[in-house]
C-alpha cells in the first residue's frame, strides 16, 4: 500500500490549503482515512477521519471550523482543506490508512502511512 501526500508549503497567516492523497495498493473504498500532523518536537497528533463511503466524519475538537476532510474514491484520493491557517498548524501532515471502514481518531488503529507533506504558516 502506497500514500503519497502533496499539497503542503510556505503560507502566510489567513491563507488556504488544499492537502492530497493518494492511495494505491489496496481497495481504497473499503478502508477509513484519516490525517494526522506532527509540529516540530510535538507527538503525531489525530486531525481528522473519514468513513469509508464519506459519510462520516470526525475532527480533532480544537481544529472543528476550519478543516475539511473529503474522499473521492473513484480516484482513490482522500483531501485535507485547510482554511484560515494559523502558525500553531506548522507541522508534517500524514494522510493514513485505517484498518477498517469506520472513521477512527485512533492512531495505533491505522496501519499505513504516507510520508507526510510539510505545512509552515508564517505570521
Amino acid at each position: 500500500v502506497q500514500l503519497v501526500e502533496s499539497g503542503g508549503g510556505l503560507v502566510q497567516a489567513g491563507d488556504s490549503l488544499k492537502l492530497s492523497c493518494a492511495a494505491s495498493g489496496r481497495t481504497f473504498e473499503r478502508f477509513a482515512m484519516g490525517w494526522f500532523r506532527q509540529a516540530p518536537g510535538k507527538e503525531r497528533d489525530f486531525v481528522a477521519t473519514i468513513s469509508w463511503n464519506g459519510d462520516s466524519t470526525v475532527y480533532a475538537d480544537s481544529l472543528k471550523g476550519r478543516f475539511a476532510i473529503s474522499r473521492d474514491n473513484a480516484k482513490e484520493m482522500v483531501y485535507l482543506q485547510i482554511d484560515d491557517l494559523k502558525p500553531e498548524d506548522t507541522a508534517v501532515y500524514y494522510c493514513a490508512s485505517a484498518r477498517w471502514s469506520y472513521a477512527t481518531t485512533v492512531r495505533g488503529q491505522y496501519d499505513y502511512w504516507g510520508q507526510g507533506t510539510k505545512v509552515t504558516v508564517s505570521s
